[in-house]
């Protein structure tokens, strides 16, 4: 019989199924950090409803703290770590709870704060972290009519900040003047979160009336808009850097936890809706452009579960998910120039307790048995410098953010001088005094300046200090003093027989003979010759190489600070005088 090998034969068609998806970051894990690497006894703030209350940078971490009056938050260096001392200096000069925080992208030392006083305010902290309490901001910006509740500042602009209150509007600030620059008045209920996209050009936002909507935030039109999720509790959206996707996270009407990937171009219906759980707390997403990973972290949750975002369908692809057993209230989020290269962190958080008075770092970490840079974990990335200025971004300038590699596995961080305050300009606040000064008349002294002559005063002082020549003071003036008795004499006494150093130089006796003075010089010309020759003495002064030597030198020094001190309050009561001699010519005459 003939045999019939069709059936023996592989199908034609291949199977549809792939098995597991392939991803470099399907095995990342959260790793938590000892006790001794945490943040203790740190008051975190239970009035922040939804917000994070933390933020982090790579020098500090701050925390909204829980005070008996007011709002305040605390400012830690990451170093600090241990149990924190109660009396820590404090940023305490807000009215209200502190509701949120956000470090400026281009500046480690400058933070905003948004309270319950209906204001945001700037802060400047110095380098090291605070010494005592800071009240002053740098700037108060005063617009919002209820509480604020959001902060957030523009990736790639310098000193362009929005906000957004309990009164429906969003407001666009340029912090640099301190102005108000632009009013988003497009909400028709409270606005749970804002996000922006890679460039800025961008707004999504997500409010209490269940609807997404996409904004242009220079002209504040409205582009797009779509219900989002139709529960009842807070919804949340990050835009998904330039791919023009927004994930969003929120309920269904049936109380289930859903995550949302929507087109920022038609927001009729979502790429993609999932329900993730059952639970109650609302979930906050993160984004990272360099790796397109989702992190949602739920308020009340001790997990964090992270998906992958793609271009093609289903758009959202569930990794893995990182689950301890203490609840958190909030999260801090370091940008990615301050991870750990060399251990491969592409993420890190910083958890805030909701039962402890704990601040805990937690590392997302791909697992990589080579400890060598790799490249398609850490491509180049968001760096602190602004790519264009706010005058330029609200003109309609667009332009993404300056990039930076981080291959040379250094933590990448900013070192600016304190920035002036909205008010204050460079030039001297007396500059009226001193502009009036100069518009009078000068009149000028022509009698002859007689140089021999020594006033009564100056005999006295020589006659003083002739009979005190064996003094120890005396011997340490002639050693460490700069006092010029003769200019018109070629020689100097720079020398002593108690210490026998020399200090006597042919450069200093050429440039003092180089100074010619003569009787009909000003006062001033003399002044500043006698202060070139005391700048000279002091610079061909050896310096000093024994203890007593410099015990000596010590000592010298504080009585030349007393006598500078002296001078000081002489000039200023002269100026003074000169002041209210200068008002009473004013006064015109009767």
């Amino acid at each position: 019989k003939m045999v019939d090998t069709r059936a023996c034969q592989k199908p034609s068609s291949r199977n549809t199924f792939r098995g597991i998806r392939s991803s470099k970051f399907r095995h990342v894990y959260g790793k938590g950090t000892r006790k001794e690497s945490c943040y203790e006894n740190v008051l975190i703030t239970q009035k922040a409803h939804d917000t994070a209350a933390c933020a982090a940078n790579p020098k500090f971490v701050a925390i909204a703290v829980e005070v008996a009056g007011g709002g305040a938050f605390i400012v830690l260096p990451l170093d600090k770590t241990g149990r924190i001392d109660v009396n820590t200096p404090k940023v305490t000069g807000h009215a209200g709870p502190v509701l949120d925080l956000k470090w400026c992208p281009f500046n480690d030392n400058l933070i905003a704060s948004g309270a319950d006083d209906c204001t945001i305010k700037l802060w400047h902290i110095p380098d090291g972290g605070l010494k005592v309490n800071l009240t002053e901001p740098l700037a108060d910006l005063q617009g919002h009519q209820r509480r604020v509740s959001i902060v957030e500042w523009h990736p790639t602009a310098e000193n362009v900040l929005f906000s957004g209150g309990y009164d429906y509007q969003i407001l666009v600030w340029d912090t640099r003047r301190a102005a108000l620059m632009q009013t988003i008045d497009l909400h028709s209920d409270v606005i749970y979160s804002l996000s922006l996209n890679r460039d800025g050009s961008r707004l999504a936002t997500t409010s209490r009336d269940k609807r997404l909507r996409i904004i242009d935030p220079r002209s504040g039109k409205l582009l797009q808009e779509g219900v989002c999720h139709e529960g009842s509790k807070a919804c949340k959206a990050v835009y998904c850097g330039d791919t023009g996707l927004v994930f969003t996270t929120g309920f269904s009407r049936f109380s289930d936890r859903q995550y949302g990937v929507w087109d920022e171009k038609s927001l009729n219906t979502p790429l993609r809706l999932d329900t993730i759980d059952s639970s109650s707390g609302v979930l906050t997403p993160f984004y990272d452009h360099d790796t397109r990973v989702v992190f949602v972290a739920g308020k009340g949750d001790g997990n964090i579960r992270y998906y992958e975002i793609t271009d093609s369908p289903p758009y959202c692809h569930f990794l893995s998910q990182y689950i301890s057993g203490e609840p958190q209230r909030g999260f801090g989020v370091m940008p990615k120039r301050g991870c750990k290269v060399s251990q491969c962190e592409i993420f890190r958080f910083y958890k805030l307790y909701a039962t402890k008075a704990i601040c805990e770092p937690i590392s997302m970490i791909v697992p990589r048995k080579s400890d060598q840079f790799q490249p398609d974990l850490f491509p180049d990335t968001a760096s602190p410098t602004p790519a264009l200025t706010a005058e330029e971004w609200f003109a309609g300038t667009t332009k993404g953010p300056v990039l930076m590699s981080m291959k040379t596995g250094m933590t990448i961080k900013t070192h600016r001088p304190l920035p002036l305050r909205p008010t204050e300009s460079s030039s001297d606040k007396n500059a009226d005094k001193k502009y009036a000064f100069l518009s009078m008349e000068t009149r000028a002294d022509y009698r002859p300046l007689e140089v021999g002559v020594k006033t009564s005063s100056s005999t006295d002082k020589d006659l003083k200090t002739s009979t005190n020549l064996d003094t120890k003071f005396q011997a340490l003036q002639k050693l460490w003093g700069c006092n010029v008795k003769n200019l018109g004499d070629n020689k100097e006494q720079c020398s002593t027989s108690s210490s026998g150093i020399e200090c006597e130089k042919i450069s200093t006796k050429n440039t003092i003979n180089k100074m010619n003075i003569k009787t009909g010089d000003s006062p001033n010309k003399l002044a500043s010759l006698c202060m070139q020759e005391k700048e000279i003495q002091i610079l061909d002064k050896p310096s000093p190489k024994t203890e007593s030597e410099l015990r000596r030198a010590y000592t010298a020094q504080c009585e030349e600070l007393k006598l500078l001190r002296r001078q000081l309050i002489i000039k200023d009561r002269r100026i003074h005088e000169l002041e209210d001699q200068l008002n009473k010519l004013k006064v015109p005459h009767k």
